[in-house]
């Protein structure tokens, strides 16, 4: 004779663990796939999205690094002119900086006698972003370029790391409920020459890992960990559920 099964018992789960599942169904979610095929990702992941979105000035782009809705960072392109009697004088800053408390940027300090200045650093690949990182207190400068026309003649400087250079990383630490995690983005910088002083960036890709407190490689996209995400635009949230099958969720082969 079978024994009847007993009552079962009821499993707890920790905030922190549920924080995670909700992050990670929000993603399943907009992507049409179920809580369960993303299963693998509780053992950790890397979860890389590739998108191709221009920074242009007077442009300020939100980094949503987990796909949660809320800004993580913002990459602002400050663009400046005006004219005097001397002539036309030009300014612009690209400026990575922090949203959220406890999020922040990979950077340096530069002091001199009269200024200091933070710096973003544009980091190479295979750089590791973890909690020995150097990261800044607030906003890390990536590039500015100024140049006044006086007299027919140009006179123009810059300074920064993201000086013309192409494929290179904003490190990242950002938090997710209570517990830190880090990441990177991948940008092109190309600051024009002469008096136009304008900077135009792109950022091709980000990434981030779903364990807290982990280290993550800049550049790492491929691999068993790795999960790759097709970047899902406002536009397609603006148009609703019948653009959500352009965005795509496969785990890297």
């Amino acid at each position: 004779m079978k024994r009847s099964p007993g009552p079962r018992k009821t499993t707890h789960l920790s905030d922190s663990v549920h924080r995670q599942l909700n992050s990670y169904a929000l993603v399943a979610s907009a992507a049409g796939v179920s809580l369960i095929a993303l299963a693998p990702l509780a053992e950790g992941k890397v979860v890389y999205t590739k998108t191709h979105k221009l920074i242009n000035p007077d442009i300020t782009f939100d980094l949503d690094l987990n796909h949660d809705g809320i800004a993580d960072f913002g990459v602002k392109n400050r663009f400046a002119q005006y004219k005097t009697h001397y002539g036309i004088h030009t300014f612009e800053t690209l400026t990575a900086r922090p949203d959220r408390n406890g999020n922040a940027v990979w950077g340096h300090v530069v002091s001199t006698t009269t200024a200091k200045w933070t710096y973003a650093s544009a980091l190479h690949a295979n750089v590791q972003i973890g909690p020995t990182g150097k990261f800044l207190s607030g906003a890390g400068m990536m590039v500015s370029g100024n140049a006044s026309t006086w007299s027919g003649r140009c006179f123009s400087s810059r300074r920064g790391s993201w000086i013309n250079i192409a494929n290179r990383y904003l490190g990242l630490k950002f938090v997710i409920g209570r517990k830190t995690h880090f990441g990177w983005a991948r940008l092109s910088v190309r600051l024009n020459q002469g008096c136009s002083a304008e900077i135009h960036a792109i950022l091709t890709g980000y990434a981030f890992e779903t364990i807290p407190n982990k280290p993550i490689i800049t550049g790492k996209t491929k691999g068993p960990d790795v999960v790759t995400v097709q970047d899902l635009s406002l536009g397609h949230l603006a148009r609703g559920a019948s653009a959500i099958p352009a965005w795509r969720i496969k785990e890297s082969q």
